[in-house]
């Protein structure tokens, strides 16, 4: 049920109060335009992101953005490089790295090799490079990854993830609980999308969370769930597993934010599940790398190694990794699917704001 992997610290919500202190005044100096200044451009922009702490789609929905729109638009991708090695501007190409431009952006950058992907931890700088590069300044749309409470910049269109088992109306500031600001926050986004919704929802249950949401007349509200692709080897060692094939032992190797709905997910499929669950965007050490060959060394045979396409672009050039797991070694490809018909209409309403805004609208 939604909300169901919230858990909150009520001894910790003094502190909650002086966080949302610090986070309320953040907040209205960028609505008063007094000190903290919002920069606005004549290109569309669209920003995804959210207000928790943990993962709530953001890559997967970027991704979905990116495949919809490349074929009508020059589209850029703009991320902070969240633990990139390297600092400022840089546009990626194929000659970059996962340490250089960051994990997500990586996988995106292997996944659309004709899109733009640029990093740059100022928003507001990354846009005018992009802007005045020769290579990128024909961009047409940029989006913005993870960037819903970056405020220096006001996007076309701010687009609110929310988790279907983390939704923010039941959970409460840090430290307590995982909202990086109050909930009043989504009354800055344009469309709301529910994400990690069950694919068997009731009409009952979407009007549940509609009440639950109290959103604005003028904001949209979508649902989305997870499908699953088939298993791809991280090695050339290794084989394609249909996504129909039962998985007799796992080994799950995760290192993102909220691995829970993995399990879930997978729990039908294995016959058992061994999790190694490390922080988001974990650089894996040595230790860790001998910590994975112990581990699959040690569970019943015939055995599967399983972890996220974010977390194998961190593993695919580690050193170490015994020939038995990088022969049984895959990750799993997801894609986000829009419910109850909501995808024509998402699809529409990106479309006709990137042709109505675009910088060269007039003559197209």
């Amino acid at each position: 049920m939604e909300g169901d992997f919230i858990k909150i610290n009520h001894w910790l919500k003094p502190l909650s109060w002086l966080y949302g202190f610090g986070v309320g005044l953040r907040n209205f100096l960028f609505d008063e335009q007094w000190i903290l200044k919002t920069r606005t451009y004549d290109i569309p922009i669209i920003s995804v992101g959210n207000i928790t702490v943990g993962g709530s789609g953001k890559t997967p929905h970027v991704e979905y953005l990116v495949s919809m729109l490349r074929n009508r638009f020059k589209v850029a991708v703009l991320s902070r490089g969240y633990k990139r090695k390297t600092k400022g501007f840089l546009l990626a190409d194929q000659y970059s790295t996962m340490p250089q431009i960051g994990d997500e952006p990586y996988q995106m950058l292997k996944k659309f090799p004709n899109v733009r992907v640029a990093v740059d931890s100022d928003r507001c700088h990354g846009i005018d490079m992009l802007l005045s590069t020769p290579a990128t300044k024909d961009t047409d749309i940029i989006l913005l990854d993870d960037a819903f409470q970056h405020r220096y910049v006001k996007p076309g269109i701010n687009i609110l993830l929310v988790d279907y088992h983390r939704l923010i109306v039941y959970d409460e500031l840090l430290p307590a609980g995982r909202l990086r600001e109050p909930c009043k926050g989504k009354d800055r986004a344009d469309i709301v999308i529910i994400t990690k919704c069950p694919v068997d929802l009731k009409p009952m249950d979407y009007r549940v969370l509609q009440r639950a949401m109290r959103l604005m007349p003028f904001q949209k509200l979508y649902f989305t769930t997870i499908e699953y692709g088939a298993l791809q080897p991280i090695f050339v060692e290794g084989r394609t597993v249909k996504s129909e094939e039962k998985l007799p032992n796992v080994l799950l190797i995760t290192g993102i934010a909220s691995p829970e709905q993995l399990m879930t997910d997978l729990k039908d499929r294995c016959q058992s599940i061994t999790p190694m669950h490390f922080d988001d965007h974990h650089d894996f050490t040595k230790s860790d790398v001998e910590a994975i060959n112990l581990a699959y060394k040690m569970i019943p045979k015939p055995a599967t190694i399983i972890t996220t396409e974010k977390d194998a672009t961190r593993l695919e050039n580690l050193k170490g990794l015994s020939q038995q797991v990088r022969r049984n070694i895959h990750y799993l490809p997801i894609r986000i699917i829009f419910l109850e018909d909501g995808e024509s209409d998402f699809n529409q309403t990106i479309i006709n704001y990137v042709q109505q805004n675009r910088r060269n609208s007039t003559m197209a």
